[in-house]
């Protein structure tokens, strides 16, 4: 089962490359989203989602478009129905 990395260029960039690394070190496979031109997320992940540079503000808003497109293309490969979800009805009422 791949990990999945969220990884900008912020703060916290060199923890989020010792975790990465962490995974590698147990052979698991890495999928990061990363800011456009940073090459050293390219040389420790098995491949990289490229989100464009922005301020630290809407970087979790850019980011969480390839997590809705991984999230999305994975359903949809695994058979699943994405406009109709099994047990939707469970969490959401309407009245």
């Amino acid at each position: 089962m791949p990990s999945v990395f969220i990884a900008p260029d912020d703060s916290v960039f060199d923890k989020n490359v010792s975790n990465i690394e962490e995974v590698k070190a147990r052979k698991g496979p890495v999928i990061a989203i990363g800011t456009e031109g940073n090459t050293k997320l390219a040389k420790v992940a098995d491949d990289v989602l490229y989100v464009p540079l922005a301020p630290d503000f809407l970087s979790p808003i850019l980011t969480a478009i390839p997590l809705q497109l991984l999230a999305y293309h994975t359903a949809v490969a695994l058979g699943c129905d994405v406009d109709k979800p099994r047990n939707l009805a469970k969490s959401v009422t309407v009245e």
